[in-house]
């Protein structure tokens, strides 16, 4: 019988078999114990590549699906990031590990304070938290060498189209809640190119002025 998943080194394999090689970001997953960014009823599963619930209807991105999504952003190291949706801070950890500095944005205000103080207690110091409507972005903060939308709306909206800065990157799992495709699109100086699909994927939806209704 296998063993039950125990250390981050089960979701460096569980990463590598979703078919992910960027050393770097393998080493950001090692780096960053799940445990620390899981609510405490489900730390015996934090190991397990599966999203965990983390209240208001949220569920946690599965490892490996944020993983390829940060691939999908081809971050080299020096890219100023936007997250629109925290969670629990874990994928924000990764990004901030494989990026200069990230922005983040969570409209539930009790899921953002408990982010920050996984975030901060992991040492984590590169992000920026904010609480507030993601579907408009933050742009007092831009322009963004990358975007990545942990939720799902039918179009890239609008306002983060115009935060991305022209060469950016932004990946968004495109369709109408539960049954998406993630994509990958490049900042033009016509607007959005679409790159490629990233992956099949099952996300709640984007809320708020330029997603669904609240």
């Amino acid at each position: 019988m296998r063993e039950a998943a125990s250390s981050p080194e089960d979701l460096v394999r569980a990463v590598r078999a979703a078919g992910i090689s960027d050393e770097r970001l393998l080493q950001a997953v090692r780096a960053t114990p799940r445990e620390a960014f899981v609510p405490t009823g489900h730390r015996a599963h934090a190991y397990q590549d599966v999203p965990v619930p983390i209240g208001h209807g949220q569920v946690t991105t599965q490892p490996s699906l944020s993983a390829m999504m940060i691939e999908g952003l081809d971050l080299s190291g020096d890219e100023h990031v936007l997250e629109i949706g925290t969670g629990t801070g874990f994928q924000t950890a990764l990004l901030a590990r494989s990026a200069a500095d990230v922005v983040t944005i969570e409209m539930w205000p009790d899921i953002a304070h408990r982010a920050r103080r996984n975030l901060a207690r992991q040492g984590v110091r590169n992000v920026e938290s904010r609480i507030g409507d993601g579907s408009g972005g933050v742009p007092d903060r831009a322009p963004y060498d990358a975007i990545i939308v942990s939720a799902a709306f039918p179009e890239v909206p609008a306002p983060l189209v115009g935060q991305l800065r022209c060469g950016g990157r932004l990946v968004q799992p495109i369709g109408p809640g539960g049954r998406e495709q993630v994509v990958s699109f490049l900042r033009t100086a016509t607007g959005l190119e679409r790159r490629r699909m990233v992956t099949p994927a099952h996300f709640v939806r984007l809320r708020g002025q330029y997603g669904f209704p609240s």
